[in-house]
């Protein structure tokens, strides 16, 4: 059935991660308008509209606003996405987001690192180095291992850990090649556990929780699964509640999501390594909304359209969850090991060992047979979410997922 007249909204972003968001915005009573250079992406066929464009630019963006009419914007799960949303909205006058420049503040690593060390928020050690003189200078007052990252980019993109000079230069030099900005940090490593804290905040106070714990595969520093609950301790989590109000009083943060990445030391001291206000990608949300029976991207959605979300309950993980990122081994080209056959990196099949099959809730995958997999480092052949009887069991089977789940490779 048509809805009449029905509200524009416009959603920057249109792949797999925003499917949960689309599908939140028209139960709200929302037309919704997607955007994006990635014609293909799966969120696309599930939006009223498309309008094929650059969400990385805020003019483009604005422009298009305007032109579509819409009386609100939400972000995608991309920091470029909520970067140009903010201002978009800020431009236009729409609610549900901060300024420009406190979203910067947020989204940059540089500024974020800076506003830890003003909050008294721990923080690694880290320098903001603009040429070969200022890195050099950096690496030599540092203690390796060392972490080279842009301050604008997520899922890894540019980021590489190094263990000595040499390893760090050529480091800087990948990193300085895919940043849009003038300058990265260089930051000392820190050893730990990595996890994921994400919140509701409500005038300025967090209102709603939820923890788990990251898994990687091949990329170390992208996410490839979580699993809830969380193991770190009440005191920790009371840590990051108080770290999330801090940032949230000092920046006069507008009601909505706080995401955060962090790493536990082994002395349970949380270290937050990434700060973002947007949902955070790989229906990390419905994950959330499996574990605790809220509505997660229905919360997000009323936040960044200006309604009211006071009515968000502070629910923890019920049961034991995963979050499985479906992700390959070898690559074309690739030396296949103990044999001297080069790997076609020939997709043919994901399957499942008997013993997982009665944990799978859901399986969402989208890898098309007779695809090649040129970087293993980024594909992804889908999404699995799992449910245990058990923290045993959660914790056992999630260790041999990637034997558990494979994907099928010529």
């Amino acid at each position: 059935m048509k809805r009449s007249n029905p509200k524009r909204l416009l959603l920057l972003g249109g792949g797999h991660a925003e499917i949960p968001l689309i599908k939140a915005a028209q139960e709200l009573g929302w037309y919704v308008i997607t955007t994006g250079n990635a014609r293909e992406g799966l969120g696309h066929p599930y939006a009223d509209k498309n309008v094929f464009a650059d969400f990385s630019d805020k003019e483009a963006m604005l422009a298009l606003a305007r032109s579509e009419n819409v009386q609100a914007v939400c972000s995608g799960c991309n920091d470029f996405a909520l970067l140009s949303t903010a201002y978009v909205c800020e431009k236009l006058g729409l609610p549900g987001h901060d300024t420009y420049a406190t979203s910067l503040e947020i989204h940059h690593k540089d500024k974020y690192r800076a506003l830890a060390t003003r909050l008294s928020i721990p923080t690694p050690q880290a320098k903001v180095v603009r040429n070969e003189q200022e890195f050099e200078n950096a690496i030599s007052s540092l203690t390796f291992p060392i972490i080279v990252k842009p301050v604008d980019l997520t899922g890894g993109k540019g980021i590489h850990r190094a263990s000595t000079p040499e390893e760090a230069r050529t480091a800087y030099k990948d990193a300085t090649s895919r940043t849009r900005e003038d300058h990265v940090v260089v930051e000392e490593f820190v050893q730990g556990s990595n996890h994921g804290f994400s919140a509701m905040l409500v005038k300025g106070k967090v209102a709603f929780a939820f923890a788990d714990n990251e898994q990687y595969f091949i990329n170390k520093y992208m996410v490839s699964g979580a699993n809830s609950p969380s193991t770190t301790s009440e005191e920790g989590l009371a840590k990051l509640r108080d770290y999330s109000e801090r940032i949230a009083k000092e920046l006069h943060l507008v009601d909505g999501i706080l995401h955060i990445q962090y790493i536990e030391r082994v002395d349970g001291t949380p270290i937050i390594i990434e700060i973002c206000r947007r949902p955070p990608g790989d229906l990390y949300i419905k994950f959330v909304k499996y574990a605790t029976g809220i509505d997660y991207p229905k919360f997000i959605v009323m936040a960044e359209t200006g309604m009211d979300i006071s009515a968000i309950e502070d629910v923890p993980t019920q049961g034991y969850w995963l979050r499985h990122c479906v992700m390959a081994d070898r690559e074309a080209g690739e030396r296949i090991k103990h044999s001297n056959e080069i790997c076609k990196g020939i997709v043919h099949d994901v399957t499942f060992t008997p013993e997982i099959q009665g944990n799978i809730v859901e399986k969402f995958l989208w890898f098309k047979p007779g695809e090649v997999i040129t970087d293993k480092l980024t594909y992804k052949a889908g999404i699995i979410f799992f449910k245990f009887d058990t923290l045993k069991e959660m914790t056992d089977k999630t260790t041999r997922m990637t034997d558990l789940v494979k994907i099928v490779v010529d």
